[in-house]
């Protein structure tokens, strides 16, 4: 047996392919995920007449099933896999919640997981992303950030200081420190909204959330109002781009066991609130992109940080949520815009690349960036489907 000697000592793989700019990428990918729509939750909670100890277990249920889902997959294939759950469901929810017993809701839930677990066996998914062009996957990655990231310019009019700032500490800091642009920033940000008074975080009891089950009920009026138009939501809006993204920034995923666990989880966790579980688009290009890491191999592990701190936002689900929704808007706008500048610029580079792509792909980046919405499917989908009949009628145009 060999004596045990410090120098040689190797610290496991996932720490040595760790450093700070992917841990600041997993906070950034976090923080955006929550503070884009966990205000979205509270309200269809509340019109839901739901009380606040359920309102806790529904964020409390996606967030243990973001964080299992995330780790789990991000650790098993080492590529940057983020799973959130749908914004846009979430949105769809504040108006199709009220008049339907929670009981109901939850079997509504439970359908949609059922649908997404199917469409994870199902080979017909993984046949799709195979024949999308990387022009319009890049496209449609570009399209879907540059909508976010341009919501800086509204936050600057009404905090023009505090973007100001951040914007130029991200500028020095890329000339110079370009791995720590966006934690300067943010740093930045976080220093001048506190001196400011716009960090005015409320009291709070911090006390482990527990979580509530509720029994089921299946009705076919609440399968069809709410539990299918979850399933498409998230099949176009979410699960189909974050795709995309990953395929555009050189990942290749068989998509069959993402949508599998994230089925199985969804129906797993309905009882306790959860109303379905997906791919990252947004937060996933944090992520993905350059700014996490120079090497494409090592940015699984701003996923992991992301994964991990998902998990400690479920033990105190109800009351991070009040402090997250007391963050100034500006600063999460303004840090998630910055953060995507990078997955933006490698996006519109990689849909240009092909002169006979190069118009379909523009067409699919400007509708997905003009967030058009059409039978309650956003423009991601839409950006797509405009993509694919451009080139499809007319392919290869500027070779000609």
């Amino acid at each position: 047996m060999r004596p045990f000697s410090p120098l040689s000592f190797r610290p496991p793989r996932v720490l040595r392919d760790s450093s700070l700019s992917t841990l600041t990428a997993g906070f950034v990918a976090m923080l955006t995920g929550y503070s884009s729509s966990l205000v979205l939750m509270v309200q269809a909670g509340q019109a839901a007449g739901l009380s606040t100890e359920q309102i806790s277990s529904w964020i409390w249920a996606l967030s243990i099933g973001m964080a299992i889902c995330t780790l789990a997959l991000s650790l098993r294939y080492r590529i940057p896999l983020v799973v959130v759950w749908s914004t846009s469901g979430a949105a769809l929810l504040i108006t199709s919640l009220p008049g339907v017993t929670y009981s109901d809701a939850i079997g509504a839930f439970m359908f949609c997981g059922l649908l997404l677990l199917l469409s994870g066996i199902s080979s017909t998914v993984a046949r799709l992303m195979r024949l999308l062009p990387a022009s319009l996957a890049a496209a449609l990655l570009a399209g879907i950030l540059f909508r976010i990231s341009s919501q800086i310019l509204q936050a600057a009019q009404s905090q023009l200081g505090l973007v100001l700032i951040m914007f130029v500490s991200y500028l020095l800091a890329k000339r110079w420190a370009p791995r720590y642009a966006v934690l300067l920033a943010l740093l930045c940000g976080t220093l001048i909204a506190w001196l400011n008074g716009m960090l005015d975080l409320p009291d709070v009891q911090w006390q482990l959330t527990l979580p509530e089950w509720t029994t089921p009920s299946f009705s076919l009026s609440a399968m069809i109002s709410i539990g299918l138009p979850l399933y498409i939501v998230a099949m176009t809006s979410q699960n189909l781009p974050g795709l995309a993204i990953l395929k555009s920034d050189g990942y290749e995923v068989d998509p069959a066991p993402i949508l599998s666990l994230t089925g199985l989880m969804s129906v797993l966790l309905a009882p306790f609130g959860s109303h379905g579980l997906n791919l990252a688009a947004i937060s996933a290009a944090v992520c993905t992109g350059h700014e996490a890491h120079a090497d494409p191999a090592k940015r699984y592990t701003a996923a992991l940080f992301c994964g991990a701190l998902f998990g400690g936002i479920a033990l105190f689900a109800g009351t991070l949520t009040v402090l997250f929704m007391a963050l100034p808007e500006a600063l999460v706008i303004s840090i998630a815009a910055l953060a995507l500048l990078g997955s933006i610029v490698g996006g519109l580079t990689k849909a240009m690349e092909s002169p006979g792509e190069r118009e379909a792909a523009l067409i699919a980046f400007m509708v997905t960036a003009s967030g058009f919405t059409l039978f309650s499917i956003g423009s991601a989908f839409w950006g797509l489907i405009a993509g694919a009949l451009t080139l499809f009628i007319l392919p290869n145009t500027s070779k000609s």
